[in-house]
């Protein structure tokens, strides 16, 4: 028999991951090799486990889908993200894609389409699910009008990750210690942020945050 594919499950809620654990066991091709509950945790489960795929929520708390993408595929590059969530919006298809994701499933949808999923994105395939691939598609044929180029695109990935930490709350020094870098290097950051975002105040990026979908 062929090596097991090792998946590890990430998301905030507990029952989720039990049921995704329970549904994906009888799988003889299929090893569950860990959970994580949000995304600081997804990053060091990856970087320990080393799993083939990730399945990945988009909004967990500490650091989000997007912003624990972004460090896995720096880190642990071989491992494939596939992003299961409630969320089919165009804007979170877009960023996810140009972030390194591997495959977008809808969590209504597990089930069989989950381990097809997931056995396509360990073979280096794309997966998208029907009525996700069906908008990236109008978008590429320009049946959906193009986007004005998103300000949120010119941050770098260390930036992305602490733009969500100050609008979740975390102090300076908390965001140090998440991130393992320094206070100033997380005010360095936040300035640059802000130059780039042209949002000068902290009640203004978590008002941006929760407006770009960041934060839900």
């Amino acid at each position: 028999m062929s090596e097991k594919i090792k998946v590890l499950i990430a998301d905030d809620h507990a029952l989720v991951r039990e049921g995704i654990a329970a549904f994906l066991r009888p799988c003889e091709d299929i090893e569950v090799v860990g959970e994580a509950s949000n995304g600081k945790e997804a990053i060091e489960k990856t970087i320990q486990l080393r799993p083939d795929v990730v399945l990945m929520d988009i909004s967990m708390p500490v650091l989000g889908g997007l912003e624990a993408t972004l460090e896995i595929k720096k880190v642990v590059p071989e491992t494939k993200i596939l992003i299961l969530t409630q969320y089919n919006d165009t804007e979170y298809v877009d960023r996810l894609l140009k972030a390194g994701v591997s495959g977008y499933i809808l969590k209504h949808a597990v089930g069989t389409d989950l381990v097809s999923a997931i056995r396509a994105v360990s073979r280096d395939e794309i997966y998208l699910y029907p009525t996700v691939a069906s908008k990236v598609v109008s978008r590429y044929l320009g049946k959906e009008p193009p986007q004005v180029r998103d300000p949120y695109d010119e941050l770098t990935d260390r930036e992305k990750q602490v733009l969500r930490l100050i609008a979740e709350g975390y102090s300076y020094k908390e965001i140090a210690n998440i991130l393992s870098i320094s206070v100033k290097t997380v005010i360095t950051h936040q300035t640059h942020i802000a130059e780039k975002l042209n949002i000068h105040s902290k009640a203004g990026l978590i008002r941006y945050a929760f407006r770009k979908g960041i934060l839900k």
